[in-house]
């Protein structure tokens, strides 16, 4: 799905927050509540298959399932619970629905893989776990922080603005930094195909709207915006 989703990400960019479109026709949803819907099967998913698996008594596949589920507590309740509810923005519906579908899989690859799949007896495992859950850690307050700040300026209103501080002075999209090096870091902890799987399609969805996002700046506020910042990755691109 990587190489579809990428290619056509280079041509459209999904019509929400800063690249809504003004369509009337389009059928749209509340953005809080859109964000929870598409995000909610990566929770109830995995607490339906993890009784199935064969390591559901290993305290293992409980500990390396923490971080990827406090993400989604964050991105499912924390986070729409921190966005404007009274917004003129809406959320398209066919975006919500390709997202809930998505997460409808990779809920089961990732909480499949863990629950039953995963050997938990190899003598790397801590080593890559340790490694996996600091480069996890890292992207998760990376990523947290940085909506923190976007959902700060437009709550002071009057539009957008240039946001400033932070790892925001090197790119424009930081948030999005910050999930690719979180699910690089589930990658390493779970040493799988199904970890590398979500760090690749994650990247081909987000580096292309981290590019969109940049261009929207540029194009927003011309000469006013910092030269030096890159889209996604500091000093590169």
């Amino acid at each position: 799905m990587s190489i579809p989703t990428y290619i056509l990400s280079q041509f459209v960019t999904a019509p929400y927050g800063k690249h809504s479109r003004s369509d009337k026709s389009e059928t749209t949803m509340s953005t809080p509540i859109a964000w929870a819907f598409m995000e909610s099967p990566m929770l109830w998913l995995t607490f339906l298959i993890f009784p199935f698996g064969k390591n559901y008594a290993n305290p293992l596949a409980y500990l390396v399932i923490s971080p990827y589920l406090i993400h989604y507590i964050n991105r499912t309740i924390i986070y729409p619970l921190r966005l404007d509810r009274k917004a003129s923005n809406k959320f398209p519906l066919n975006v919500a629905m390709t997202g809930f579908i998505y997460n409808v899989l990779n809920a089961y690859i990732q909480s499949r893989y863990v629950s039953h799949y995963a050997n938990y007896e190899d003598e790397r495992f801590w080593t890559r776990f340790g490694c996996g859950l600091f480069v996890f850690g890292f992207g998760m307050v990376l990523n947290v922080w940085a909506d923190g700040v976007l959902l700060g300026l437009k709550r002071q209103g009057g539009g957008y603005k240039i946001p400033r501080g932070g790892l925001f002075e090197y790119v424009s999209s930081p948030n999005y930094f910050g999930e690719i090096m979180e699910w690089l870091g589930w990658a390493l902890m779970t040493w799988s195909w199904a970890g590398l799987a979500f760090l690749v399609y994650s990247s081909s969805n987000l580096v292309p709207r981290a590019v969109s996002t940049h261009k929207w700046y540029l194009g927003k506020f011309g000469e006013d915006y910092p030269k030096n910042r890159k889209a996604i990755f500091p000093f590169l691109y």
